[in-house]
């Protein structure tokens, strides 16, 4: 017990500062290949942050496990709606532009919504899942395309006086080969703090419903401590792009790729924890909307929402 104690103790630390480095450098590379910030939180952030739930669902699905395959997704994609941005708003209110939550927010609510519709009938098969990897490649040009016709003063990366040592006088090569060293310990740093979570819950006896809840909220650890860390340093497009990215991937890539591998029946998961994925994606977008802003008040509606589903579920 003492060990895993210790153990969760060095990875939650070793998460943070992965998250903070991992947020420096994808501000860096968007500065030095003048993209938004928004696409680079979706893409090399977003994405990259969604890798172990990817791990997670495919091994499961392999394993004709497909109730935790997408337990695993619908619980993330809650956990990042609700805890995730919930957090990040708690430090400073989350603020973004209007187009982008119209644009990229519409976006991620139609695959949020897709997903509900595969998986409303209790089955997956396989060219279901393949439509739903389709979705991931046309999400993913949509996001270039909006991206490259943003103009540069719509796309302006604030300031940072931490980053002025940095900017477009260091190697674009330098900034990307940093993310994705970053992306790595922070995933690895994940990994260590849930299977020491899921230990000591194993060695207390917890109930199996609320092991699985620590298995979401394990494999969205990534994309709290990068939303956390990139509130620090004032990046609120990095946040958004960061959430809306990981549950684009979720639904589409990783519940696609689960559905691939092998379709089957769901057994326990049931239509409540559907519709409250769903209902969480459409409530966080209606508080982004006001305001163009998640504000403090509102992240605090966001938490209880998650605290409220764990209760649920446990």
């Amino acid at each position: 017990m003492l060990l895993s104690i210790l153990i969760l103790i060095a990875g939650l630390v070793l998460l943070l500062f992965a998250a903070d480095q991992l947020v420096t450098a994808a501000v860096r590379l968007s500065r030095g290949l003048g993209i938004s910030p928004v696409l680079v939180g979706a893409v090399i952030v977003g994405l990259g942050t969604s890798v172990p739930e990817l791990l997670v669902s495919f091994l499961a699905s392999a394993g004709e496990n497909m109730d935790v395959a997408m337990a695993n997704v619908v619980g993330s994609n809650i956990t990042n709606m609700t805890l995730v941005l919930g957090s990040a708003a708690l430090i400073a209110p989350v603020a973004t532009r209007l187009k982008i939550i119209k644009r990229e927010g519409a976006l991620m609510l139609a695959a949020v919504v897709a997903l509900l519709v595969v998986l409303l009938d209790g089955v997956i098969h396989r060219w279901e899942g393949a439509v739903l990897v389709a979705g991931m490649v046309f999400a993913l040009v949509m996001l270039v395309r909006w991206s490259m016709s943003d103009t540069a003063s719509n796309e302006r990366v604030e300031e940072d006086v931490d980053l002025s040592s940095g900017g477009r006088s260091q190697p674009i090569l330098r900034h990307l080969v940093t993310s994705i060293v970053a992306l790595t310990v922070t995933i690895f740093a994940a990994d260590l703090l849930l299977d020491s979570a899921l230990d000591i819950g194993d060695r207390l006896a917890l109930s199996p419903a609320f092991l699985g809840v620590m298995l979401g909220i394990g494999t969205s650890l990534p994309e709290l401590a990068t939303a956390i860390a990139s509130m620090r340093r004032g990046q609120s497009d990095l946040v958004f792009g960061n959430v809306l990215g990981s549950n684009l991937f979720n639904s589409l890539a990783v519940a696609g790729s689960a559905g691939l591998v092998r379709g089957g029946t769901l057994e326990s998961l049931g239509t409540l924890s559907l519709l409250a994925m769903v209902g969480v994606a459409f409530a966080a977008a209606i508080v982004s909307w006001t305001g163009s802003k998640v504000t403090r008040r509102e992240a605090s509606f966001l938490i209880a929402g998650f605290v409220l589903f764990t209760a649920t579920i446990y």
